[in-house]
Parts: structure tokens; C-alpha cells; sequence
């Protein structure tokens, strides 16, 4: 029997997350996938409460999520994507996928609690373990945040 939400064969839920990252809460910064397109693009959900613990500190009076946060929300996305991407099988245990570089960030409006942050990344380029992604978070149809992404793929040994 099919779920009551519409579901495309290219989306997963917080339960398929889990299986392809290692954050969690506090940090894992996707709460769904809408839908994908393996080596080419994904898109992602986070939906901003104000319940989340960065908000205490910044700003306790006027909660804003911290751009790095956003970046960081974006590169979780581009790991979903570079994982898919590789097959359809969780990455190993050992396995790693870890942020390198961010070029051209820029951030356009502010994410404050009750917002939900969509998140687009598009695959630029692979070579050899570094992946390049563009991604952009969008908050009611408007760009919040772009930039540039670099990860890389490692196998760690304990």
C-alpha cells in the first residue's frame, strides 16, 4: 500500500538518511530528500525549528541560523547526492565523506525558526575522490544562500 505523501522513486525519508550519514542530532541538517537524479542533482528539506540548539546562543533575542550552518546543511545534501550517485548501497562504515573547500558563498536572506530551507545541489565534477558541486538554499522561492562546494571521498582506518 502506498504512503498517504506523494513519494517519487528518487526520494527517501530521515530513515534512509540515517543509512548514508553519519550525523546526528544535533548536526544532521537534512530532514528529507524530494527527489534525485543520481550524477546529476538532488533536492533536500531542513526544516528550521526554533527548537534547534544553535538558536540559544545566536541570537537569543533575535534567532538566526548561522551561515556555516547552512553551508554545512548543504554539504549533507551534496553527500547524499555524491553516495547516490556511487549505487544505490550505503557507503561502508569506514567510509567518510568529508567537506574540503567552499568557494563563492554568498547569503541573501535570513533563516530564522519556522522556516524550511530547500536545498538544491547540482554535481559540477568528479575527479578521482574530490567531487564539485553548485548548491543553493531557497527559502519560500527565494535564494537564502549559494555557493560552491568541494568534498572528498576517504576510506579512514582506525
Amino acid at each position: 500500500m502506498e504512503s498517504f505523501e506523494a513519494r517519487t522513486l528518487n526520494s527517501f525519508n530521515i530513515q534512509e538518511i540515517l543509512n548514508y550519514l553519519p550525523h546526528r542530532y544535533p548536526f544532521l541538517l537534512v530532514d528529507k530528500v524530494v527527489d534525485c537524479v543520481p550524477g546529476e542533482w538532488l533536492t533536500a528539506v531542513k526544516n528550521v525549528t526554533v527548537n534547534e540548539p544553535f538558536f540559544q546562543g545566536h541570537f537569543p533575542n533575535r534567532p538566526v541560523m548561522p551561515g556555516v550552518l547552512i553551508l554545512e546543511a548543504m554539504a549533507q545534501a551534496t553527500g547524499l547526492l555524491a553516495f547516490k550517485t556511487r549505487g544505490d548501497a550505503p557507503p561502508p562504515e569506514n567510509f567518510l565523506y568529508l567537506f574540503v573547500s567552499v568557494d563563492r558563498a554568498r547569503f541573501k536572506r535570513q533563516i530564522i525558526p519556522g522556516d524550511q530551507l530547500i536545498m538544491r545541489v547540482e554535481l559540477l565534477r568528479v575527479k578521482r575522490d574530490m567531487w564539485k558541486f553548485s548548491a543553493e538554499a531557497r527559502v519560500d522561492g527565494d535564494l537564502a544562500a549559494e555557493a560552491e562546494l568541494m568534498c572528498a571521498g576517504r576510506e579512514v582506518v582506525s
